[in-house]
């Protein structure tokens, strides 16, 4: 069975930023939490909740319908795939994604899409994050 990635425990959240390190860093080879497939941000403000926006793994993945070039693919066991060569970069995707997981890499002219690798929980110093079963 698949694993998926979960945000689970985001109270314990500190903002620490780890798992957007550690994303970028093993995806993307940057050092920038801004190539991060998983985003958190506050609810508003300084003293506003932490919120994880993560892929949710959907069954019905709008992001893959939308795609012109079919450069998103199902990934075995939920959620998707990018396939970088076929991707033309018409951000389609990132409208349609309901759980405003993918974002936009303005130099790869490419989509950031999480891949489910788990690395954002296994590093994740206050379990906030989940890389569980389906």
């Amino acid at each position: 069975m698949a694993k998926v990635l979960r945000a689970v425990e985001m109270s314990k959240c500190i903002g620490c930023f780890t798992c957007m390190h550690m994303c970028s860093m093993f995806n993307y080879k940057n050092h920038s939490i801004e190539k991060s497939a998983i985003r958190v941000k506050t609810s508003g403000g300084l003293s506003g909740e932490l919120l994880a926006f993560v892929c949710s793994a959907c069954e019905d993945e709008a992001c893959l319908e939308v795609c012109p070039s079919d450069a998103i693919v199902q990934r075995k066991g939920g959620g998707v795939l990018l396939e970088e060569e076929k991707c033309i970069g018409c951000k389609k995707c990132i409208d349609a994604c309901i759980a405003h997981a993918i974002s936009f890499d303005e130099d790869r002219k490419k989509p950031i899409v999480c891949r489910h690798c788990g690395l954002c929980a296994k590093f994740c110093p206050h379990d906030c994050l989940k890389f569980e079963e389906r």
